[in-house]
């Protein structure tokens, strides 16, 4: 998917979210776990009840690697099932690879040939030769960690240099060397409030993932203040509060109550814009 046709979908369907398929076993409702595949089963259903009501899913691969080769086989149904049912969502592998050349060369094939995910999260550490690979591939995103919502972020990705430079401005001041606003995204936490003002100094134009919100306390007005751009410039993810909402055998009308909220939400907040 390029950036101009996630742009049209958000503004199509007056919504950034992003709904984070972090499927455990152990929360799913207990008269699914009779089932073939239960995971797949979960997934499906959550996935055609928020559909209308979102632009993007983000399953996380540890969710699924848990479960050995049954939970992979599971993430690329999960996969298959997007696309062949709701073709226009965007989908991101929550992987959070980052590794030298060879094997980040290895890991893009796995994902954008293999997988068919449109986007990769990236932990850009090891520097320009371990993302890079990813930005070979025409039409698929990199999602590069730039500030995190957890508290361990403020180990290194607070930390300032000589000039009063933070980690995290530096990174993305270098990302944008390598990717541009077509292929680049940046993930801040929705927890991270007035800091998107600098944020968006250092990367005014390109794409956030912004987790966090729901659950862990973000506010999505506080996010659109500073973070949203002429062309929203936002994908909002929601996990948890959206997909554990109930556990019993309503869950997915449940979870589609929970994702036309936020999607309201959003549509107040792109109407701002004008």
């Amino acid at each position: 998917m390029t950036r101009e046709q996630l742009i049209q979908q958000i503004f199509q369907k007056k919504s950034f979210l992003c709904v984070g398929l972090d499927t455990d076993a152990k929360k799913i409702p207990a008269h699914l776990l009779d089932l073939h595949d239960p995971i797949v089963e979960f997934n499906k259903a959550i996935i055609d009840a928020t559909a209308p009501y979102c632009v993007a899913y983000k399953p996380n691969l540890a969710f699924y690697e848990a479960h050995g080769i049954h939970g992979m086989i599971a993430f690329k149904k999960t996969i298959e099932y997007i696309r062949e049912r709701h073709p226009h969502h965007f989908i991101i592998a929550d992987a959070k690879r980052g590794d030298i050349g060879n094997t980040s060369k290895m890991y893009a094939r796995t994902f954008f040939e293999e997988y068919d995910v449109d986007a990769l999260t990236i932990a850009p550490y090891m520097g320009e030769d371990s993302v890079t690979p990813f930005l070979e591939y025409e039409g698929r995103w990199v999602v590069m960690l730039a500030l995190t919502s957890n508290k361990g972020s403020f180990d290194f990705q607070l930390m300032q240099d000589a000039d009063g430079e933070r980690l995290f401005e530096k990174v993305m001041r270098k990302g944008q060397e390598w990717g541009t606003p077509q292929n680049m995204m940046f993930v801040v936490g929705a927890t991270r409030g007035e800091m998107f003002k600098d944020v968006r100094r250092v990367a005014p134009d390109h794409f956030l993932l912004v987790p966090g919100v729901g659950a862990q306390g973000g506010s999505l007005e506080e996010v659109c203040r500073y973070g949203m751009t002429k062309d929203c410039g936002l994908l909002v993810n929601s996990s948890r509060g959206i997909i554990y909402a109930s556990s019993d055998e309503h869950f997915a009308e449940i979870a589609a109550n929970k994702a036309r909220e936020i999607q309201q939400q959003m549509a107040a907040e792109l109407a701002k814009l004008g």
